[in-house]
């Protein structure tokens, strides 16, 4: 969503007060050359295919989403096995949670851009727009890992312990577990309004997050630390359950007896290879931007980033493109990861290895048989 133009703050500013003798420009291109690694700042310049990609970008997301939910809550409504209605609530929460973060997010990214963005002397203020967005990326990035790691827990004890999971897994205490995962990620967005960190504009000043490369306290450094912490444990969490669940479905495949019938187990593997492309779309588009300001705030605060402040600041921009992405993934996992369409695959797939097994079949006993015939003909 972040369309950028960069450009290098003027040296002749610095220039042109000092430039009445050799002696003051000799001192001015000192000056000029010991400030150079901050004056390379980022603007927002709004041009036409900028405005069209986040457009695009926003429709896309919109789509795919809108897809989606029609799909899910389609399979909830006629869903009669619990644990699959479990699994179709909380995915469907899902993707009304990435719509929404989606739509909101890109419209306040749109509204900056075509504003002409924040200018880099003003990188450190913080106005209500700014605390709004900074805590929207916060709570619409802490909520789809929560719901993966949740989904992941749910599946992999309906898995390996699916008498335990009927007593103890219901509709209305998913409800509940929903509940307290949004509540839990407001909670954290909400920390800098206790002076608990603070949100500021980042370059290219078209977004806000968490202060992460300049003037770092000890409480940015606290709350970056808590954001990633939990981020990646929720990845971590579901990359151990998800594990397991397979692990588990392939044992018991295994383990079936010929001619056996496990309608459930389909169901189960389904479920299970849509939440391991969840984990892998997170585990992309979210850990860059939470390893990245986890480094930029640690490096900060001990002052040792110095010079490779534009790397980090280009690692940053970086990582939220990726971020945005996720919840335009996010969507297809279920529109391609679903029975019906894998089934079509396996079945092309199957007549095409079956056609090309065919024509093997037709073209080596001719070849042999008119080998045979040379062969009687040239005795």
């Amino acid at each position: 969503m972040l369309a950028l133009s960069h450009y290098n703050s003027s040296t002749s500013l610095l220039l042109s007060p000092v430039s009445n003798d050799s002696g003051e420009k000799a001192e001015a291109a000192v000056v000029v050359e010991g400030l150079s690694p901050q004056g390379n700042f980022t603007s927002v310049q709004p041009t036409t295919s900028g405005v069209i990609v986040v457009i695009l970008s926003m429709t896309l997301g919109i789509i795919s989403n809108t897809v989606a939910f029609i799909i899910l809550a389609n399979a909830y409504s006629l869903q009669r096995r619990r644990s699959k209605a479990t699994f179709l609530l909380f995915a469907t929460s899902l993707v009304i949670t990435d719509f929404m973060g989606h739509v909101i997010l890109g419209a306040l990214v749109l509204r900056l851009y075509l504003s002409g963005g924040v200018h880099p002397e003003d990188f450190s203020s913080s106005d209500g727009m700014c605390q709004f967005l900074g805590g929207s990326m916060v709570f619409f990035g802490l909520c789809p890992l929560f719901m993966g790691c949740a989904m992941a827990a749910e599946r992999c004890l309906g898995v390996t312990k699916p008498l335990l999971h009927s007593s103890l897994v219901t509709t209305t205490r998913a409800k509940i577990c929903l509940s307290v995962i949004w509540l839990a990620a407001l909670c954290v967005a909400m920390l800098p309004c206790f002076q608990l960190g603070s949100y500021t504009y980042q370059d290219p000043g078209t977004w806000c997050f968490i202060k992460v490369l300049s003037d770092t306290k000890a409480v940015d450094v606290v709350f970056v630390v808590l954001f990633s912490g939990l981020g990646l444990t929720s990845l971590a969490v579901s990359l151990v359950c998800n594990t397991i669940s397979g692990l588990t479905l392939v044992l018991a495949r295994l383990r079936r007896k010929p001619g056996s019938h496990h309608s459930a187990k389909s169901h189960d593997i389904e479920m299970v290879v849509q939440l391991v492309g969840i984990m892998v779309t997170s585990c992309i588009c979210w850990s860059p931007l939470l390893i990245f300001g986890l480094m930029s705030v640690i490096r900060s605060y001990t002052g040792s980033i110095g010079e490779d402040l534009s790397s980090y600041t280009t690692l940053m921009v970086m990582g939220v493109r990726l971020a945005t992405w996720n919840q335009i993934l996010d969507p297809w996992v279920y529109i391609l990861l679903r029975r019906t369409v894998l089934r079509k695959i396996y079945l092309i797939a199957k007549c095409q290895a079956g056609l090309r097994g065919n024509i093997f079949g037709r073209w080596e006993p001719t070849s042999f048989a008119s080998s045979e015939k040379n062969e009687v003909n040239q005795v």
